[in-house]
């Protein structure tokens, strides 16, 4: 496994096994589970209640939107957490901080455009 090959053979023979294992255990499953199926089974369940009506319906926008807020945020603590510890080492005092500023500067635009479009309503 010398050489500059080597490596990637590692990975392609890891990946392998990796599929080979799921592979197994998804037939394992699927020829070991029982399977009698009923019209009752293959109704759409929704939170126990009866279905009504067809099973496709239309969402707002707006849930959409606070997907996309709720990943800002996410990818913020993301990048919140490492500036932290980059920030307690010497010499980095400083130029962290405004790059930190910057960022979270960047972050509160978003906001403050999302709040002034009035998307942030939950009406």
């Amino acid at each position: 496994m010398d050489g500059y090959f080597g490596s990637y053979l590692l990975v392609a023979v890891l990946l392998a096994i990796g599929v080979g294992i799921v592979a197994v255990a998804l037939t394992a499953n699927r020829l070991l589970r029982p399977s009698r199926p009923t019209a009752e089974k293959l109704i759409a369940y929704e939170c126990g209640v009866d279905p009504v009506g067809e099973g496709w319906a239309q969402s707002q926008i707006r849930y959409y939107v606070f997907i996309y807020l709720y990943v800002v945020f996410a990818v913020d603590a993301v990048f919140l957490f490492p500036w932290a510890t980059v920030f307690a080492a010497p010499g980095f005092g400083m130029t962290t901080l405004v790059e930190m500023f910057v960022f979270l500067g960047f972050i509160a635009l978003g906001i403050v455009y999302s709040w002034r479009k009035r998307v942030l309503t939950w009406t």
